[in-house]
């Protein structure tokens, strides 16, 4: 029998928000999340799956149904309890595109693009003052961290202050932060007219919240290495690990 992720506990808590997600409670709903789970952990193709689990094809086509509809960012959505708002840390990670990842049908942007590690994608995430996941994107890996901050800072409208290293140093950024009530803690860059004089410097060095969430997520092979050809597949794999993180909340 292969080691299992969930205990009873989170079990049960995950399976009431599944079933409002409109997912059917079918006796091997259980292991067949686990299989999910056991992937993630692994990274091992599908059809290497253990037989604890069902048939492989079984397993990997409920999957990719549940990405095809959102299911699994709709379970993350659902399993962030109660936020805490006060410091929102933002960060972008690479995560390197394995040879499998290539070579999805119909000419799709599937977020795989060339950077200085090769072929890769990145995750640009969001946590919050307990270094937990909030939000998250997934785009190619030549994707600049300060364009898309912009649609990760829409997404936390409630946050009180948006912590950032100074790859996001940009006018336009700490404008729409402003805008939505929130303060920046963005050093400025070397060249800055303005310097970081009024950089509150005792909460920057807390920015290491969000690169520990970084390393957790990457605990999971699946996560740290790239193996889904779909992009909607791959971002099902990354909040299934977001919402591991906070099942224990």
């Amino acid at each position: 029998m292969p080691r299992l992720m969930l205990s009873d506990e989170h079990w049960s808590k995950l399976r009431e928000i599944l079933l409002h997600k409109t997912i059917y409670d079918k006796r091997d709903l259980r292991m067949t999340v686990e299989g999910m789970l056991y992937r993630m952990r692994t990274g091992c193709p599908w059809r290497d799956l253990p037989e604890a689990f069902g048939g492989w094809s079984r397993v990997y086509k409920r999957f990719n149904a549940w990405s095809a509809t959102g299911k699994w960012l709709k379970v993350f959505q659902a399993v962030v309890a109660d936020p805490d708002m006060e410091w929102i840390f933002i960060d972008g990670s690479y995560a390197k595109a394995h040879q499998h990842s290539a070579g999805a049908a119909g000419g799709m942007d599937q977020a795989i693009g060339k950077s200085r590690a090769g072929n890769t994608s990145k995750i640009h995430l969001a946590v919050d003052a307990c270094g937990l996941p909030v939000v998250f994107e997934i785009t190619g890996g030549q994707v600049n961290d300060c364009t898309q901050a912009p649609a990760l800072v829409a997404k936390v409208p409630t946050a009180q202050t948006i912590i950032a290293d100074k790859g996001y140093d940009s006018e336009a950024i700490r404008k729409q932060v402003e805008q939505q009530g929130a303060k920046t803690v963005i050093p400025r860059k070397r060249n800055s007219m303005k310097g970081n004089a009024d950089l509150d410097r005792g909460l920057y060095r807390n920015r290491h919240l969000v690169e520990n969430a970084f390393a957790r997520l990457k605990h999971y092979r699946a996560v740290a290495s790239r193996f889904d050809k779909l992009k909607r597949n791959y971002e099902s794999v990354v909040a299934m690990a977001c919402s591991f993180l906070w099942l224990p909340m």
